[in-house]
């Protein structure tokens, strides 16, 4: 059985039941998308056991995306490509590939709630929650659905190029990535604009 989350108190500024929470997943890593999420729970049928994505295990993590897809409202998964956080800068990206999967909804949302301290631009009223995945359930279920899917990217990516190790560390600077990178060099689905990928560049 899930373990009930207890959410602490959030003053929301909306009373109806289109309210999207949204997050994203991979600011940090060297190579791959920026991944957000958007997602409108429905209340008439809550989901056990949401809490932020990086507190579960992968299968958890796994199920509940799963029961996200088949009981919210609606959801959407977008991206920020990697050419786009070179052009934008991983702020700017991260802030389009939210855009892009609250346009994605269907029904349309009425209000977010975006984890972080700034809300990405969109021309919907909401509000920015720190640390948002622990403190509300649809931003949970948003965390967990953007990290899922950018897990499954990267697992994707290994089987290309099984030498860089992207199913274990899944794009972020570990020291395996880094020696990988020194050794091999960047894919094109590198981050070019990223100091230690612009590093191996500079001496190509």
């Amino acid at each position: 059985m899930a373990e009930k989350v207890q959410w602490p108190p959030l003053v929301i500024d909306y009373q109806g039941e289109r309210l999207a929470g949204v997050d994203e997943v991979g600011r940090g890593p060297l190579v791959g998308a920026v991944v957000a999420a958007a997602v409108i729970l429905d209340p008439d049928r809550p989901i056990e056991g949401l809490n932020d994505s990086k507190t579960l295990t992968a299968r958890r993590r796994e199920a509940l995306d799963a029961e996200v897809r088949a009981r919210a409202l609606a959801y959407c998964v977008a991206e920020a490509s990697p050419l786009e956080v070179d052009r934008l800068n991983i702020y700017h990206a991260t802030h389009l590939a939210m855009r892009r999967a609250i346009d994605g909804l269907a029904p349309a949302a009425e209000y977010l709630l975006v984890d972080g301290n700034r809300l990405p631009g969109h021309h919907l009223p909401g509000q920015p929650v720190v640390k948002g995945d622990a403190r509300h359930p649809a931003i949970a279920a948003a965390s967990i659905l953007a990290k899922v899917a950018r897990d499954a990217q990267m697992v994707a990516l290994d089987a290309r190029h099984p030498d860089y190790g992207f199913a274990r560390h899944k794009g972020y600077p570990t020291k395996e990535h880094l020696a990988a990178l020194e050794r091999m060099g960047p894919l094109p689905e590198h981050r070019r604009s990223f100091a230690p990928v612009k590093k191996q560049l500079d001496l190509i």
